[in-house]
């Protein structure tokens, strides 16, 4: 799968497992391989805090990731949010 990240960060993440809509690819991070480039993770934050790294946070593995299409990104993925500390 190959995507732009230009075309990348106004799609909307939607898990197929709940249903939910989790958000946008521009109020997220990457996590990328230094030694290869290719995406690792994508880190959601939980909505209304004032700052990245406080809150919960989900880490979505690339693998994931089911479909890109114009608009959303399609994922699989049954993981809890998680705490910053």
């Amino acid at each position: 799968m190959s995507v732009r990240l230009s075309e990348f960060g106004s799609k909307e993440i939607v898990n197929i497992v709940d249903g939910k809509r989790w958000g946008l690819v521009e109020d997220s991070d990457l996590i990328i391989d230094e030694d290869t480039g290719k995406i690792h993770s994508i880190v959601l934050y939980e909505p209304g805090g004032f700052f990245r790294g406080r809150g919960n946070y989900i880490e979505i593995p690339w693998d994931a990731i089911k479909r890109i299409g114009d608009d959303m990104i399609i994922v699989e993925f049954e993981g809890k949010p998680r705490k910053f500390y």
